[in-house]
This record gives structure tokens, sequence and C-alpha cells, in this order.
């Protein structure tokens, strides 16, 4: 089977299982994305499947390895974009593994092109710098179960984004020293300053720009971005709240329904 054939069928797997509500155990071997860019194939399939549900793309998620290693990303929909105080309904994901992150809204379009986007159009495009939650999700029964890939090509384990009042001022921040404090039902879970793996958050968002565009989708004006957990993922249950907040940004917000 071809790599367009092999994404397709993956896509089929995980929109299906999107579809019933289902847990995959594993997919099929020779499914397996063996290289990045056949994960983000399958990615872009499935993106483009469930636009007309879940609306258009308005957010990623970005992140790598280590300061050094090449970031990740994946496309997140509108209709998984929530503001502070949202209920997150306990149906939409399988798992809720809550992550603190640092996001960043651009004020100015960056649509696709053939010239690569440079670090001075990027930033020069981003308007505010938010306190984020993700929560992530996976379509298998249980999360990280499968290989780095696999779940990459599975909008990289994206559940829902909740997005906190943002700031202008966003070159005053340093998010590689920024203290940061998480409550889960009030107790708290995390306290530290830093985190992120991939270190200065800054350089993701040239890298995120293109490969957008590379893709065909372009940044639109008032997309967000989140820039990777800064203390991993803390699994809840339906019913708990959570609460993040970032040394001189606003706290943000939200709370898990407890009812399917």
């Amino acid at each position: 089977m071809s790599d367009i054939t092999n994404a397709q069928a993956l896509a089929d797997i995980f929109l299906q299982a999107r579809h019933d509500k289902t847990a995959l155990e594993t997919i099929p071997p020779f499914l397996v994305p063996t290289r990045e860019d056949q994960a983000y194939r399958t990615q872009d399939l499935v993106a483009r499947a469930l636009t007309p549900e879940l609306g258009p793309v308005l957010g990623w998620k970005v992140g790598a390895a280590t300061p050094e290693a090449e970031p990740f990303g994946a496309p997140i929909h509108r209709n998984t974009i929530v503001t502070d105080k949202s209920i997150i309904p306990a149906d939409l994901c399988h798992v809720f593994g809550a992550e603190a992150e640092i996001a960043y809204r651009f004020g100015q379009d960056l649509p696709a092109r053939d010239a690569a986007w440079t670090q001075d159009e990027v930033f020069a495009a981003i308007a505010t710098i938010h306190p984020a939650i993700e929560i992530v999700d996976t379509r298998f029964a249980k999360f990280g179960s499968q290989d780095r890939l696999t779940h990459l090509a599975d909008q990289g384990n994206h559940g829902a984004m909740v997005i906190g009042e943002g700031l202008p001022n966003w070159r005053d921040f340093t998010p590689t020293s920024l203290p940061m404090t998480m409550t889960i039902n009030g107790e708290i879970a995390y306290q530290k300053r830093g985190g992120n793996s991939a270190g200065d958050p800054l350089r993701l968002l040239v890298w995120l720009a293109n490969h957008a565009s590379r893709h065909g989708y372009g940044i639109a004006k008032g997309t967000t971005i989140i820039t990777g957990s800064t203390m991993g993922s803390h699994f809840v249950e339906p019913g708990a709240k959570i609460r993040v907040e970032f040394e001189g940004l606003p706290s943000v917000e939200t709370s898990i329904s407890t009812v399917k």
C-alpha cells in the first residue's frame, strides 16, 4: 500500500473512533507511521475531515523534546478552544490530562506562501501572550501506549484548549524562568519555575508559522498557539477543577463536567 493509502486508512480509523467514542487498543502494524511526513499526512486528513463538525483551524499546539530538537505540531479546531472558566463536557475526551502552557495569539495573518516566514515577520504578527490549559486526550485505551509518530498522527493527543485573558506586552515575559502554579480542586499540584522541555517557546512559533504554511493552512489573524507543557500531564477525573497561574499573567481556570 502507498503512503497516501495508509495515511487515509489510519485517518479513517481515528475518525471512526471519534465518531463511535470508542478507545483503540492498537492499530494494524503496517499502518504505524515510520516517518514524520506520514504522521502529518494522517493528521492533515483528520483535521480536514473534522472541520465541518469542529469548525476551522484557529489554534495550534507546538512543542519540542529539547531546546535543540526539531519541533512538532498539530492543528486545533475552533470548537475545542474555550475561554477562562469554561466547563469541558465529560464526554469530549477519553482521558483528561491537564497541562499548564504559555500561549500566543496572532494579530495578523501569516498566510501560506512559498517564501519562508522570518523571525522578524512572525514576531511582528504576535498580538498577545496568554495563560493556557491544554487537556490532552487519545484515541487509544491507554495514554502514551503507542509510539511517538502514531500519537503525533492522532492530532498530537489534543483534546481541548482553555485560553485565559491575554496581555499585549509579551516581550516582557521570559517563559523559560516564569513561575507557575497549578491547583487541582484547590490543592497545589505543581509549583515551579519554567519547565518547558522545548526551552524558549518563541523559536517554536517561527517553526510553526512555516509548518502551517507548508501544509496549506497558514495562520489566520486570531489564531492561538500553545507552546508545550511546563509540567508534564496531570490526569484528572470528571468533576475536577483546574486552575493555572503564571506570574504576571491573569489566571486561567476550567472544570470537567460530571455528566456524560
